[in-house]
């Protein structure tokens, strides 16, 4: 029987080299990392399966849920298409966001910051 390896998941406070960005990559999607921000604190939870994995970890570091969003980044495209703002943790009627993506583009700004922040461009 053969295990399955966990993605790793890296909570993210400063700004991590091109090189740290890319050893994401393949573990397990090829072009793409997820990850969940929590918008209050300006930190990113990178990496995993799952945006729910990211989710809890942020949340056991102190998080508040109604802070956190899950998106993905795909680090070799162009800077208009780097930025996926989906996630089923996003689905949050109580804070009007009713479907994967997320739909206040004022949230969208902060999201982007904080990745142009703590995440390089490859």
């Amino acid at each position: 029987m053969q295990h399955k390896m966990t993605s790793p998941i890296k909570i993210i406070i400063q700004k991590i080299t091109s090189q740290e960005l890319s050893s994401f990559l393949g573990q397990p999607f090829e072009e793409m990392v997820k990850f969940v921000i929590d918008v209050e604190k300006g930190i990113i939870a990178l990496g995993g399966e799952l945006h729910s994995d990211a989710e809890q970890i942020l949340l056991e570091a102190g998080s508040k849920q109604e802070n956190l969003w899950g998106a993905n980044i795909y680090p070799n495209k162009s800077d208009k298409e780097r930025l996926e703002y989906a996630s089923l943790i996003n689905i949050r009627p109580s804070q009007n966001n009713f479907g994967l993506e997320i739909t206040d583009k004022s949230l969208w700004q902060k999201i982007k910051n904080t990745v142009d922040k703590l995440l390089p461009q490859l």
